[in-house]
């Protein structure tokens, strides 16, 4: 009797060690509360040259440096926000430049500003808004936050040309419950560039961004990119706890699909694709004609 109840000692004593050891390891990968999960896509491919890419560069530095962005992070019902940094073009040439960092007041962002006015620029050549898009959800799937509101912000100047169709991807991304916005640049700079789409606008808003209450904030030329970020980090944030804030920049009404959430962009969301591979008529089943050397 008295072996059995030590064995019976043993057993509970291996059970409570073994319940602790799954407590602490569930308590160690517990993700730490945020309002916001943001990660900013930023276009490098060879439309960007050296000039528009430190303007792009420091317009986001110049974002997180005021004290109107920490004003709204801190008004949040937790008060900070966790904010990763890539930038994208051709699929294998996309980088993180600032992993995940959590700002929660002005040292905070500084800090985050600092560390990216710090990293070289990334040299691309083609537009994958679509691997963005893709490495920012993979981002906010794998990390070690968890926020009220997940947010993929995408900027650039022209549209989708390799990869995926971006209008595809955004919906997969979106069904994951991450929502979308765009900054798209419009500069008359750029209307000799094979890829110019002067109603650029029009193309983020059917084509890039997606979910509830997206929006896009154009910057008219990359040095209004300081100002547009700015704007449009404090409306993220402001509205991280609101699923639906009237004072958001809403896409102006266009013909919208029913049920989607987005308008629909008349030229077909593959002109990239087009305007790369041949022909701006429609493609037959959405697949880009025969390749052909783009003339860049």
């Amino acid at each position: 009797m008295a072996a059995w109840k030590s064995r019976k000692k043993r057993w509970a004593a291996a059970v409570c060690a073994m319940l602790g050891g799954i407590l602490a390891a569930t308590a160690g990968t517990a993700k730490e509360a945020v309002d916001l999960e943001l990660v900013i896509t930023t276009d490098v491919s060879f439309s960007v040259d050296d000039n528009e890419a430190r303007m792009q560069r420091d317009g986001a530095v110049a974002a997180f440096r005021s004290p109107e962005v920490v004003r709204a992070i801190q008004a949040g019902s937790l008060g900070k926000i966790a904010v990763a940094y890539i930038d994208f073009s051709n699929a294998n040439a996309n980088r993180i430049v600032v992993n995940w960092q959590v700002i929660h007041d002005q040292a905070s962002a500084d800090a985050f500003a600092d560390t990216l006015a710090l990293q070289r620029r990334t040299d691309g050549v083609q537009t994958s808004i679509s691997s963005g898009i893709e490495m920012a959800a993979r981002m906010i799937e794998n990390n070690d936050y968890e926020g009220t509101k997940k947010v993929i912000d995408v900027s650039g100047d022209g549209p989708n040309n390799e990869g995926r169709f971006v209008d595809k991807v955004r919906d997969e991304v979106v069904a994951k419950g991450i929502i979308i916005n765009g900054l798209p640049i419009q500069t008359e700079a750029d209307k000799f560039d094979v890829y110019y789409l002067p109603d650029l606008d029009k193309y983020y808003a059917g084509c890039v961004i997606g979910g509830p209450g997206s929006f896009i904030q154009v910057a008219h030329g990359f040095q209004d990119l300081a100002r547009a970020l700015r704007r449009k980090l404090v409306l993220e944030i402001s509205d991280a706890a609101k699923p639906a804030n009237p004072l958001l920049i809403k896409v102006a009404e266009q013909r919208r699909p029913a049920g989607s959430s987005h308008p629909v962009y008349e030229k077909g969301c593959d002109i990239g694709e087009r305007m790369r591979y041949g022909g701006f008529s429609p493609s037959d089943g959405r697949q880009p004609a025969a390749p052909r050397l783009p003339r860049r």
